[in-house]
């Protein structure tokens, strides 16, 4: 019913900067929070951002606070993921993903519902 597409990821130098989008389909986009999630090889997924249906509140991890932005577009149907100062650990790839809720800011991934395949990040030192 939902299908979420990541792109933007690639291969950036240590203080550099990415653009990461989500493009969902469904009518029902805009009336759930959605999630930026990431995993590095051998580790376990991670939450990183989320931002309410309306883009009126969002949450960051600790590790990408003040760092990365997390927005979205109900109009374009699209989640962006707005990175900067990139370090080597935030090598990952990252997802995004559609919660179940429409305010609630969830670092929990069991409680998204719809994940896209994923985008790779690469930092080099």
């Amino acid at each position: 019913q939902v299908q979420l597409v990541e792109s933007g990821g690639g291969l950036v130098q240590a203080g550099g900067s990415l653009r990461l989008s989500c493009a969902a389909s469904g009518r029902t986009f805009s009336v759930y929070a959605m999630g930026w999630f990431r995993q590095a090889p051998g580790k376990e997924r991670d939450f990183v951002a989320a931002i309410s249906w309306n883009g009126g509140s969002t949450y960051y991890a600790d590790s990408v606070k003040g760092r990365f932005t997390i927005s979205r577009d109900n109009a374009k149907n699209t989640v962006y993921l707005q990175m900067n100062s990139l370090k080597p650990e935030d090598t990952a790839v990252y997802y995004c993903a559609q919660s179940f809720y429409s305010r609630t800011m969830d670092r929990d991934g069991r409680h998204y519902g719809y994940w896209g395949q994923g985008t790779q990040v690469t930092v080099s030192s």
